[in-house]
């Protein structure tokens, strides 16, 4: 057996077997803190083998390739869950039910790495079902009231955007042939009449459900106010990005030669998620509640990548190709940005969750808990203030660095009118950002001073760090993106 072979498939085999041993130990170890630990030192592994990874391999029978466009988004997934693992050492410490917790964010994670490299739907399919039965799971691991209804919703919506999206893939198998994305993209889709319309429709509308797009966002604010706050970290920052990464493969390589429809159907999409998800931010008080409609604004914004590129693809434009390339690398910056900012906002309403309810309050997620944060909480308050202030795109923020780009694709493309709405939905969203902000510094506290756990801490600053970081010295992510672009649109 020739195991270089599987070489390339090394950080997702290392994540299962870390996920398998975490289990086997919590079995027979009684200290079940171990768990976490592993599962970090097997994610900073794993992240390791994702950079240094020799790009241009196809391996696993053909169905999984590694280029700069895989390799850049698990590396956004690993990020995320090391952030979430970091702040999970603190709230779940000593907890009984830690190595199942570990283990499923573990499988979690190698399902959506899975789909970041998947060239055949088969197996892509399967890395969507792997990720989203482990997310089920963890949406409910608290067994509280309000967990287990979100899980269900979850679920619910969940299959619904599976079966879509199956069978949108079981008609594209069936006019061509074939489940491999290349072999599909190479068989001219007009010779099918409308069957190829009706196999979009299910596509768009399934990968739709994974994005949080409008009208398929139900599902978002329910099951992120509702579960665990790490997991709902997990799920805004990971899990929908996962959603992207497979539609961004399957639209712009397998049905680009039906650009003109999917681009007219997203310009819709775009504009009116990221409006209606700003407008209705606004009213909620429920901090995480915002955060998850904030969420669904941030994917309309990252859509506007396909409208670039549909817009240009084809035309007689000669910047076609570098237009197409900057939108798209507009996009995946955006997504690093907003796996960074909405992994942090989300922790650091952990971090005042679990203030309140260990003060016996009802409601942690409300915004009159967040009054005086910055006197009780001065780290988790700063750190708060810093993503909020990104998910708006002030700069120098790693928002400001993707909207930048994506705007001034877009703008390069004629997308004028589609430009001045995200920077209208942007203001927009200051007013429910500083709101926020208000309540942490302007009111008075509604208690004394609070010991910040250690883990959230250290997650809320790693954070925080890559963020500013990013805004402050864009050019190496920028390159990076523009490289993962060029891998997807050459």
């Amino acid at each position: 057996m020739d195991l270089g072979y599987y070489a390339p498939l090394g950080a997702e085999a290392l994540l299962t077997g870390v996920a398998l041993l975490v289990v086997l130990l919590g079995l027979f170890v009684k200290n079940k803190n171990l768990g976490g630990y592993l599962s970090l030192i097997g994610l900073g592994i794993a992240m390791w083998m994702v950079a240094s990874a020799k790009l241009g391999t196809t391996f696993f029978f053909d169905t999984m390739y590694v280029d700069g466009f895989s390799q850049f988004f698990k590396a956004v997934f690993l990020a995320v869950s090391i952030l979430v693992v970091i702040a999970s050492l603190s709230r779940y410490k000593n907890h009984p039910g830690q190595d199942e917790y570990y283990a499923l964010l573990l499988f979690a994670t190698v399902g959506m790495m899975v789909v970041a490299s998947a060239i055949d739907l088969i197996t892509l399919f399967v890395g969507f079902e792997l990720a989203s039965l482990s997310t089920y799971a963890l949406a409910a691991f608290d067994k509280e009231k309000k967990n287990l209804e979100a899980a269900m919703k979850y679920f619910i919506f969940g299959a619904a955007s599976s079966a879509l999206l199956l069978f949108g893939f079981s008609l594209l198998y069936g006019m061509t042939g074939s489940t491999r994305i290349a072999d599909i993209a190479a068989i001219s889709m007009a010779d099918f009449g409308p069957a190829t319309l009706v196999a979009l429709i299910f596509v768009i509308a399934g990968f739709a459900f994974k994005m949080a797009l409008v009208p398929f966002h139900m599902w978002a604010p329910d099951t992120y106010e509702g579960s665990p706050t790490l997991v709902s970290a997990l799920l805004a920052a990971g899990s929908k990005k996962m959603g992207f990464a497979a539609a961004f493969r399957i639209i712009l390589v397998a049905l680009m030669a039906l650009r003109l429809e999917w681009y007219v159907a997203f310009a819709i999409l775009a504009a009116v998620t990221m409006t209606l998800g700003n407008v209705v931010a606004v009213w909620q008080t429920n901090v995480r509640r915002m955060l998850a409609y904030s969420s669904v604004a941030q994917a309309g914004y990252i859509a506007i990548a396909f409208v670039v590129i549909g817009a240009v693809s084809g035309s007689t434009n000669p910047d076609a190709t570098y237009i197409s390339q900057l939108g798209l690398a507009g996009g995946l910056l955006q997504i690093l940005g907003h796996a960074l900012m909405k992994t942090g906002a989300f922790i650091a309403a952990g971090v005042v969750g679990y203030m309140v309810l260990r003060e016996g309050k009802e409601n942690p997620d409300d915004i009159e808990n967040y009054a005086g944060l910055g006197q009780r909480a001065p780290i988790t308050a700063f750190c708060m203030l810093i993503f909020l202030f990104a998910l708006a795109g002030i700069p120098p923020t790693a928002g400001f660095v993707g909207k930048f780009v994506l705007f001034n694709a877009a703008y390069d493309a004629g997308l004028l009118w589609l430009v001045l709405l995200a920077i209208l939905n942007s203001a927009l969203s200051l007013y429910y950002y500083l709101r926020v902000i208000k309540y942490m510094y302007v009111y008075k506290p509604a208690g004394g001073r609070i010991s910040e756990p250690k883990g959230y801490v250290l997650a809320l600053l790693l954070a925080t760090i890559a963020v500013v970081g990013i805004g402050v010295h864009p050019e190496p992510f920028i390159g990076w993106a523009m490289q993962a672009a060029a891998a997807l649109l050459p």
